[in-house]
């Protein structure tokens, strides 16, 4: 027997015409397999909701983006962005593909050398640089770009610990004609903030500088600006030289190329709106080219996150609750929300319906299970009429979602990795209640006696 729903009128609103192709409606998307593992059987094992990883698009995209640079460029070195995610199964397996690590604060150098990395192949970045982090990183020998000028007394004292010169290099932020424009990080080019550093620097006597990094943005969809970026990265690295005599080893030019995630308000689709890699490639490389000096090729380092790892994650999520709106719009709950999607505040995620729904599509929303009001996954989405244990599957979700999500409200779930082989590996395991609470101290006048009577009053002990 079919429960009875009231009838709905909805008005029609056709929107903007897009004659390049929007999303294919998700009723006609079915994706019941991840990296050729059946959803239904990984949620039946593992649980819902649930992250899987495929280890074959990891590697893929690495080889596809390192070759495009290394058959353009002799010198290219990656350095994969922890902060994008930094499970350790992730990280290794860009390790294995020979990218560094590229690192912004004392937990990730924490993580990295946990994992076995040695100082020569991790790069350090980020505004809070703590004393004891960087002189573990300068005894390390680890690569280390300095933003700010308290960064460069802390060195100089580091180095005078050591009674030895120090070799960094030195964090720009410019204009590469995009906006907006990245101020926050490093020195400015521009207003000759960054020479001013340089100079500093050389009369300090105890730094030397042998190379320069920048990172222009996030999601960058022109090639142009890096390649605007490189030619005054290398100008810039030509006036140290020509002013100290100190030769940039390396052109760091940070990451920022985006992935298939389609950000809030995109018009076009992403095989529309999105350079491909060799575009890049081009762009960069020569430039590169371009500015150098004869006989002069300093290593080219790019810290790629996002475009890495996004494409090969998947959370599987499904339907707990469904619901009318007041305005009749159909709401489904579901049990993944912003607490594990929080990038869903700026992208719009391919959803696919784990197995074909029979029935007429109409406008959703689809809500995560957080009692606030921001927690929204899809505000407009065309479903079919789904039922409480149905599931959607998200896709482009490996980019800081495992990074930015919530402990919560609700526990975070298991992570999985899909081998090359096909197999299933447990890469994180759900929290519990000891997750939560291994850190809290409850003192002893706060205690709670138990309950001897569930029919007594209860009446806590202790306090006044």
């Amino acid at each position: 027997m079919q429960t009875y729903e009231k009838p709905v009128i909805h008005p029609l609103h056709s929107g903007l015409m897009n004659k390049f192709a929007g999303a294919t409606p998700a009723q006609r998307q079915v994706k019941s397999a991840i990296a050729g593992v059946a959803v239904e059987e990984l949620v039946e094992q593992y649980g819902s909701p649930l992250f899987v990883y495929s280890e074959r698009t990891l590697r893929r995209q690495f080889r596809t983006i390192r070759n495009a640079f290394a058959t353009r460029y002799p010198d290219v070195t990656f350095g994969w962005s922890y902060k994008t995610n930094y499970l350790k199964a992730i990280c290794a397996i860009f390790h294995q593909e020979g990218a560094m690590a590229e690192l912004v604060s004392k937990m990730e150098y924490d993580k990295a050398k946990a994992l076995g990395l040695p100082g020569n192949q991790i790069i350090l970045n980020g505004p809070h640089k703590p004393f004891a982090t960087l002189e573990a990183a300068v005894r390390d020998g680890v690569t280390i770009n300095i933003d700010h000028l308290d960064e460069i007394e802390d060195l100089e004292a580091i180095a005078t610990q050591l009674d030895r010169p120090v070799t960094v290099g030195l964090r720009l932020n410019l204009d590469a004609g995009i906006q907006p424009c990245w101020s926050r990080f490093g020195f400015n080019l521009e207003s000759g903030q960054a020479m001013a550093a340089i100079q500093r620097i050389a009369q300090g006597g105890k730094l030397r500088i042998n190379g320069l990094h920048s990172h222009i943005g996030t999601y960058i969809l022109d090639p142009n600006a890096y390649a605007r970026q490189v030619e005054k990265m290398v100008q810039f690295g030509y006036e140290i030289e020509a002013t100290q005599g100190w030769r940039m080893d390396y052109i760091d030019i940070g990451g920022g190329f985006p992935s298939r995630s389609r950000l809030k308000g995109a018009y076009h689709a992403a095989d529309v709106l999105l350079p491909t890699i060799d575009e890049y490639a081009d762009a960069i490389c020569d430039a590169m080219w371009k500015a150098l000096k004869p006989g002069h090729t300093p290593k080219l380092i790019i810290e790629s996150g996002r475009a890495m790892v996004d494409e090969a994650g998947t959370l599987i999520t499904s339907v707990c609750g469904t619901k009318r709106l007041p305005n009749g719009t159909r709401a489904y709950v579901m049990d993944a929300g912003v607490n594990l999607l929080f990038t869903s505040f700026w992208y719009r995620f391919d959803l696919a319906l784990a197995q074909p729904v029979p029935g007429v599509a109409e406008p959703s929303v689809i809500y995560g299970p957080l009692c606030m009001n921001i927690d929204v996954i899809d505000e407009q989405i065309s479903l079919p009429p789904l039922s409480r244990g149905d599931r959607l599957v998200v896709s482009t979700v490996g980019a800081y979602n495992n990074t930015q999500w919530l402990q919560f409200i609700e526990y975070r779930p298991n992570v999985l990795l899909v081998t090359e082989s096909g197999d299933v590996e447990l890469i994180r395991a759900a929290e519990d209640i000891t997750d939560l609470e291994r850190r809290e101290h409850l003192p002893p006048r706060l205690a709670l006696q138990p309950i001897r009577d569930r029919n007594d009053s209860f009446t806590p002990t202790g306090g006044r």
